[in-house]
């Protein structure tokens, strides 16, 4: 551990390991990491922390399963496409519960933070917002403006727009991030007076963390740097000029069958294909959620859901 990873990246308090062993159980990213908890503020972080150009590099040899990556198309990822542009997502946002603000309808302009191939700009440009998108990966971003979006290269720290916005969505996307305080302020610079940031990001509170362990799909190192628990991110988000108007937690079908998967099928140093599976994704999913649905509803409303979905006003 140098002796910047040995500080909080809030507080700069002292960490703890918490958890060894890890490694990346999606895409077969090479490293092993641990867990650590600041001790004083409590917050969790995977370390090591990779530099901004070795994860830059990460991004864009995995991140993207087909289409940015010049990788195959294959019926998962077909499939995956159809559904979510199709009239039987929205019903499965009412079921599952929405954690990417995907039927929030309205106007005004939006920019989606870490907007990869531009999946959300098709969804919130048809909710009537004007759109924008702003992306890490040079890759995923060449590949959304050929989709006719404009998507912008950078991060928020760097990113120097033309007019501010109304709304800003970071859905699943704070926790990639190394400095969320900046992050957060930068935002709060982004909006317009009055105007929204829209955060979704695991907990790490998840009663699936207790279930699964290491094979949480949710640790997803090494890319995610920050664990948010709830008080932690509506602390962070006060002390950074938003007002909280919403927050409750989800947890989606497709996350529990993915740490399903990887509970069984996550080998370190490989990717894990069983994770593009159609027949086996579908099969835990609908186990999950409709079977599983109580015990589902009776975790989020204890605060151990999987997913917490917040907004949030730019308070001055």
């Amino acid at each position: 551990m140098t002796a910047d990873e040995a500080r909080c990246l809030l507080c700069r308090g002292s960490l703890e390991e918490i958890l060894p062993g890890m490694t990346d159980t999606r895409f077969g990213c090479p490293g092993v990491f641990y867990i650590a908890r600041c001790m004083d503020c409590g917050l969790e972080q995977t370390i090591p922390r990779l530099s901004d150009s070795e994860l830059s590099e990460m991004y864009e040899a995995y991140y993207n399963f087909y289409r940015a990556s010049g990788k195959k198309v294959t019926f998962y990822t077909r499939l995956r496409e159809w559904f979510l542009t199709s009239a039987l997502y929205k019903v499965w946002l009412v079921v599952d519960g929405d954690i990417s603000f995907h039927s929030i309808t309205g106007k005004g302009h939006l920019l989606d933070v870490g907007c990869n191939e531009g999946r959300g700009l098709v969804l919130y440009g048809g909710n009537g917002f004007t759109t924008e998108g702003l992306e890490i990966n040079p890759v995923a971003a060449e590949v959304a403006r050929k989709r006719g979006f404009t998507v912008h290269e950078g991060t928020p720290d760097t990113f120097e727009p033309t007019a501010a916005y109304d709304v800003a969505v970071l859905s699943n996307v704070l926790e990639h991030s190394s400095d969320p305080r900046v992050m957060l302020e930068r935002i709060h610079a982004l909006l317009n007076p009055g105007g929204e940031v829209w955060i979704s990001c695991p907990n790490s509170q998840s009663w699936l963390r207790g279930l699964f362990g290491r094979s949480w799909i949710n640790w997803h190192v090494p890319f995610h740097i920050i664990h948010f628990s709830p008080s932690l991110l509506k602390k962070l988000l006060q002390n950074t000029g938003f007002r909280i108007l919403t927050c409750h937690q989800e947890t989606p079908a497709l996350w529990a069958a993915q740490s399903t998967i990887a509970n069984h099928f996550a080998r370190p140093g490989e990717p894990t294909n069983a994770l593009r599976n159609p027949l086996l994704v579908v099969g835990l999913m609908a186990l999950w959620r409709f079977m599983l649905f109580p015990l589902l509803w009776l975790k989020n409303r204890q605060g151990h859901g999987d997913c917490l979905v917040l907004r949030a006003k730019r308070a001055s």
